[in-house]
């Protein structure tokens, strides 16, 4: 596993790193600059039932160590390249659907004074850009790539059962934190299964699928 994480290492490091700013930068403009009239997205009962809880932040956060994972577990910069075109795409399609239908989350009515690290999430990432959640569609893409890449690493079921709990427990933040509602999530995971989808590993992992 450590031979294949140093495969190429800088490569996936800086490549990993430019494709961070470059979409933050799309992002955030979209983000200030809505094109048209913003929708605010409703609640449903799902919405009511997920309470917000400021212990589900770090959850929420740790999506940009897990969707770094799938590309540390490639050994070749082909294989590299064409998974960061994949979720290039997904991202692509996301900040289209920005553009053309800019949507936000209603208020949470709360005080997000009282919660520092919150505060400092709803200053940095506004509630706008909500549907799809890009945050769900992510992690959901890099959940089936990690199912079919952590066997090739030497990993097994344990791994994959902890990376399928990792990413729902991401899922659930992005309620808990009131980043997103549930429409935005279900939204978000049909975008990450239907590029996951067409982006199937070739015949070499396919088997691990």
């Amino acid at each position: 596993m450590y031979s294949t994480i140093m495969a190429h290492f800088w490569f996936k490091f800086l490549g990993t790193t430019g494709f961070t700013l470059t979409f933050f930068s799309a992002y955030i403009y979209l983000l200030k600059n809505p094109a048209a009239h913003v929708t605010v997205m409703p609640v449903t009962l799902l919405d009511r039932l997920v309470g917000f809880e400021p212990l589900a932040l770090p959850i929420y956060l740790s999506l940009w160590v897990y969707v770094s994972l799938p590309p540390m577990l490639m050994r070749t910069r082909r294989e590299i390249i064409e998974y960061g075109m994949w979720i290039g795409a997904l991202c692509l399609v996301a900040l289209v659907i920005f553009y053309f239908w800019p949507s936000a989350v209603p208020p949470a009515n709360i005080d997000w004074a009282a919660y520092p690290g919150m505060a400092f999430l709803k200053n940095a990432d506004a509630a706008g850009n909500a549907c799809p959640s890009l945050h769900v569609a992510t992690a959901v893409f890099s959940a089936f790539w990690l199912h079919a890449l952590l066997p090739s690493a030497g990993l097994g079921r344990v791994s994959r059962a902890v990376s399928a709990c990792w990413c729902v427990a991401i899922v659930y933040s992005t309620l808990a934190t009131k980043q997103h509602v549930a429409l935005d999530v279900f939204a978000g995971t049909a975008l990450g299964v239907l590029v996951a989808w067409l982006s199937r590993p070739k015949p070499a992992l396919a088997a691990s699928w």
